[in-house]
């Protein structure tokens, strides 16, 4: 193999396609990015075995071949050439290794051959549709931070990508939670997604996701089935994903329907004051304490390690008083997925899950659960 290209492409598809490859690997073809050159120009493709991203770059093609070479190696390499250079590839059969010129500099990196590359072949996706890359941006932005860490309960270590009819219009849903709170926002269906199954997408590929779509072009195909989903960015990059194999749980149980307290807070003003407050609780329970009445929101910290911290605040409310406790980390990730000026807090009592939106009937709404404080 024997190909040129130039370097801001080269550095640019390595930086899609490297950050799948995990830092240590038992596997060693793993650690490897696969470099196959023809006559489409030069496609770069790594994968992790649950994840594998593809793309693309014009090359100048001399001898067409394919090979693997560590791919944070050349990745750093490309990274550290100068701007404006071209980079030189080429593999001879007998070293079974792969040299790397551009202007006065040559590496030699030891390399794979292409045969014992996995491939994750996708097989029969049965669901096609093509959807806005804004609409795909905002569903995970607004729910990928509620996803749970906790590996034990893996059908909740990503997001809940469905179709629902709601009053009569069929909406995309994406639901994540960890148990202490719940984030669900909603589209309007993308054509084609009817009858979609309801799919849980994994942590790692909602987080490539959310960085290939921010150049990925307008439009992003999507083709899926309950084993496996692809994603066709404008850009060129293609990224296959396994699922996770669980059960999602019904989230419309623990969003809450009855709550009657209505309390609306300045959404910037409110995500100020938690934070000031909370600059002194305790690292473990972070707890805020929300004692509202009529017009008046006071938050207070109490932690017997560092002192106290109040705060009042005025509000809209006109229920009777009541307090709660949260954690402050919790609602500051909330408040700030919220786009209007205001937060609207749907309260019950203080040990029910309260609802906040940035207003009624937004397409965004988030369940937290208390604290006791």
């Amino acid at each position: 193999m024997k190909v040129t290209v130039e370097r801001a492409a080269l550095l640019r598809s390595l930086g899609h396609v490297h950050r799948v490859v995990e830092r240590r690997n038992t596997i060693p073809i793993l650690s490897n990015v696969l470099l196959r050159s023809g006559a489409g120009g030069l496609e770069l493709k790594a994968t992790d075995l649950d994840i594998e991203v593809t793309e693309s770059v014009p090359a100048d093609i001399v001898d067409p071949g394919a090979t693997t070479v560590p791919a944070h190696v050349i990745y750093d390499i490309v990274r550290k050439l100068p701007d404006g250079a071209q980079v030189s590839l080429e593999t001879s059969g007998e070293t079974g290794q792969m040299t790397i010129r551009s202007g006065r500099s040559r590496f030699s990196l030891g390399a794979l051959p292409e045969g014992d590359f996995p491939d994750l072949a996708a097989g029969e996706l049965g669901t096609r549709f093509a959807i806005a890359a804004s609409d795909l941006k905002r569903l995970i932005d607004k729910t990928q931070f509620a996803i749970s860490t906790e590996e034990t309960r893996y059908y909740l270590n990503g997001i809940y990508l469905h179709t629902i009819d709601v009053d009569g219009a069929l909406k995309m849903r994406a639901v994540a939670t960890d148990g202490h709170r719940l984030a669900r926002v909603e589209i309007d269906a993308p054509e084609g997604s009817r009858g979609m199954p309801g799919i849980i997408v994994p942590r790692k590929a909602v987080a490539e996701i959310q960085k290939l779509v921010e150049d990925g072009g307008e439009i992003v195909e999507i083709d899926l089935s309950s084993a496996k989903i692809r994603f066709r960015f404008a850009s060129g990059v293609t990224l296959i994903s396994k699922l996770i194999d669980g059960t999602f749980p019904d989230y419309q149980r623990v969003i809450p329907t009855g709550n009657d307290k209505f309390l609306t807070v300045q959404r910037d003003e409110f995500a100020r004051a938690v934070d000031r407050v909370s600059t002194i609780s305790s690292e473990r329970g972070r707890a805020v304490k929300l004692a509202v009445q009529e017009g008046r929101l006071a938050l207070s910290v109490n932690n017997p390690d560092s002192g106290s911290a109040t705060e009042e605040l005025d509000v809209d409310y006109d229920a009777s008083a009541l307090d709660i406790g949260f954690n402050a980390r919790y609602l500051l990730d909330i408040t700030g997925q919220l786009e209007g000026d205001t937060a609207l807090f749907k309260l019950a009592d203080p040990g029910s899950p309260t609802l906040i939106q940035d207003r009624e009937g937004a397409s965004a709404l988030y369940v937290l659960m208390p604290m006791r404080v």
